[in-house]
């Protein structure tokens, strides 16, 4: 799979998929304005309902204004940051790399699912395509996840992944984390 705009699908076609936002969707996601985001004529593929309140709630505004941020500041980013998560014709949350492959190829994944859509495999087919994009770059040689102790869903998804636990961090918003690595081959 090549790092492009174009969606990244599931290695087995499941009806998942990673769209890119593009910069008006982003924006209005971040400024919280659901009703400008569902207008995009940049996601006339999606209907307008697609795109539901969780998108502009608090778990997931501050990620939208961090990555607008961060391809201000870099554009070569966008084609990694955090991505709508469909499956099928409805969006089910985000994910995506918080950035592209750092000078020691490593990149970290990111995902959420909206809570009315939980515990029904999406974020396994989000962290699969996601590890299949890791996998078949070749300047992509680590993976890394950070998960929250009290997160034991997620937990369990990485550790049935591969990714063996390798130190704890401090997160500004989610306080301690554990932080997992594993190979993206």
């Amino acid at each position: 799979m090549t790092i492009t705009s174009a969606p990244w699908t599931a290695p087995i076609p499941d009806g998942h998929s990673l769209v890119k936002l593009p910069a008006p969707v982003l924006d209005a996601l971040a400024d919280g304005d659901l009703e400008l985001a569902r207008a995009s004529s940049y996601l006339a593929d999606l209907p307008a309902e697609a795109l539901g309140p969780y998108l502009v709630g608090e778990e997931c505004r501050g990620v939208w204004t961090r990555r607008r941020r961060q391809i201000q500041a870099d554009p070569g980013d966008a084609l990694w940051v955090t991505r709508l998560l469909l499956c099928d014709d409805s969006v089910v949350g985000r994910a995506g790399f918080h950035g592209p492959p750092d000078a020691a190829g490593m990149v970290e994944v990111g995902y959420a699912v909206d809570p009315a859509h939980r515990r029904q495999g999406h974020a396994r087919a989000a962290l699969g395509i996601l590890l299949e994009v890791a996998r078949t770059d070749s300047r992509v040689l680590v993976v890394r996840a950070t998960v929250r102790p009290d997160n034991l869903p997620s937990r369990a998804l990485v550790d049935q992944n591969g990714f063996l636990e390798v130190g704890l961090q401090w997160d500004v918003e989610d306080g301690v984390e554990t932080v997992l690595e594993r190979p993206a081959t």
